[in-house]
């Protein structure tokens, strides 16, 4: 193999790495988004009556709409960069998050949601937390720092400043001890 065909090489795994991780993370994502439908008409079904049926049914297929939507954006963006557009990885994420936070304003702004809120809040907030991580997930595999990992750094320099501050401290302590003595 000649040297100019090394590059070649290194691209093409190196894209075929990143469109496998992509499929996965799209095939994650949409699987939250159809736990998220499916844990919604079940309890819906098992917890109101006939009148808010209707509405939640078309409120879940509206949801699957906009998840649909972003997996066909995603694709889009990713055949703009395969042809050589630039695209930051960020892009990727916000689709994903205004998709996600769309899909479950879409759900939340139903008649029946209110009226299941009180009787359903472990339920929604087990599907939050599955999202979440799914998220978290996708977010560490695309090298992006979480709401997490930006809280735990802050934490940590907030810790160094005050050992810091310690160690200052006592090194005055020692220069005057030195200086007096």
């Amino acid at each position: 193999m000649s040297s100019r065909s090394d590059p070649m090489t290194a691209w093409w795994e190196t894209a075929t790495a990143a469109n496998r991780q992509y499929a996965e993370s799209v095939g994650r994502t949409m699987t939250a988004g159809n736990r998220f439908a499916d844990a919604w008409m079940d309890l819906v079904d098992a917890t109101t009556d006939q009148s808010y049926l209707d509405e939640t049914a078309e409120a879940a297929v509206e949801s699957q709409e906009i998840w649909l939507r972003a997996a066909e954006d995603t694709a889009n963006r990713a055949a703009d960069a395969v042809e050589g557009e630039e695209i930051e990885p960020e892009r990727f994420r916000d689709i994903w998050l205004n998709a996600a936070n769309r899909a479950f304003k879409n759900a939340m702004e139903t008649t029946a949601f209110a009226a299941l809120t009180g009787e359903s809040v472990d339920e929604a907030l087990a599907v939050r937390r599955e999202y979440d991580e799914v998220r978290e997930d996708l977010l560490h595999e695309w090298g992006l720092a979480t709401a997490g990992d930006v809280r735990e750094v802050g934490e940590r320099l907030v810790e160094l400043e005050r050992r810091q501050q310690a160690v200052e401290e006592r090194l005055d302590r020692v220069l005057d001890a030195v200086e007096e003595g």
